[in-house]
């Protein structure tokens, strides 16, 4: 035998750049029909509960007494429209469900064992996931948040109650708004990494981003320093337009942005390192 006839070396497979991991995710969500479906009937839910109780104080402001219209006028109340606590609600369930979905769907079908055979990588596979989740739910936040903005004051303009986007507060109602659904969303995928099943991660998803913050009460300290540790009342302290009025455990607004960017990290780094060394 020649040297001419001797078989090539192999050559080692290249490692998948982070990009292309990120472009493999974001065509894998976009490919799924119930991301987009979902994505439009939770914009539907939470922008129609904004509407409808603006519409509520539109349609009876004419047998409001005088007292409470000027009540309402001076307190800013027409921000309380522009996003309310029913709506956060339906974004935590939606955002939540979207998140774990994205890790549970693959493991329920399957597809996770080839997805980590042709990319050994873990971590970085994960991490991908996240980045396209967190963009993906940022951009629905923001669409919700501003479109329940512009319409419930638009809807108020009518009586000439409406505030603009400069009114203090009105921008970070809209912004605390829209950053709930990237936090939740995370807050999902790490809650489908760890439990890996369909229906036991959405019961603990509801658990741990509705129930719990419902059942805490904030008139003694140990579980108002709870309640304050989870989004939803995070989402609540910034989405109140002035200071706290007889809360006996006042919090500031740094600390419930700070409550936002931790549950994020934290969330996201769950999602990432659980998935290292555990059977698929």
């Amino acid at each position: 035998m020649t040297t001419l006839d001797l078989p090539a070396p192999a050559r080692p497979e290249p490692r998948a750049r982070f990009r292309d991991l990120v472009a493999s995710e974001w065509l894998k969500l976009w490919s799924l029909r119930s991301t987009g479906w979902s994505l439009l009937l939770g914009a539907v839910a939470v922008v129609g509960f904004n509407f409808g109780t603006a519409w509520d104080h539109y349609r009876y402001w004419l047998q409001y007494d005088a007292g409470s219209r000027a009540e309402f006028v001076a307190n800013g109340m027409a921000l309380w429209d522009a996003f309310t606590y029913n709506a956060a609600m339906v974004l935590v369930l939606c955002s939540g469900a979207i998140g774990a979905m994205a890790v549970v769907g693959e493991y329920g079908s399957g597809l996770i064992r080839t997805t980590f055979t042709a990319v050994p990588a873990r971590s970085s596979l994960m991490a991908a996931k996240v980045l396209v989740v967190t963009v993906s739910q940022t951009v629905f936040g923001a669409v919700v948040a501003g479109a329940s903005f512009w319409s419930t004051q638009a809807m108020l303009s009518a009586r000439d109650i409406g505030l603009p986007i400069t009114h203090p507060g009105a921008a970070r109602i809209v912004v605390a708004s829209a950053l709930l659904a990237p936090v939740c969303a995370v807050t999902g995928m790490a809650v489908g990494t760890l439990l890996r099943r369909s229906a036991p991660t959405i019961v603990a998803s509801v658990l741990l981003l509705l129930l719990l913050p419902a059942v805490l009460s904030d008139r003694r300290h140990l579980t108002a320093v709870l309640a304050h540790a989870t989004p939803l009342h995070a989402w609540r302290r910034l989405a109140d337009a002035g200071p706290p009025v007889g809360e006996p455990f006042p919090w500031s607004p740094g600390g419930a942005w700070l409550v936002y960017a931790l549950w994020a990290l934290g969330a996201a780094a769950v999602a990432v390192l659980a998935v290292r060394h555990r059977d698929q």
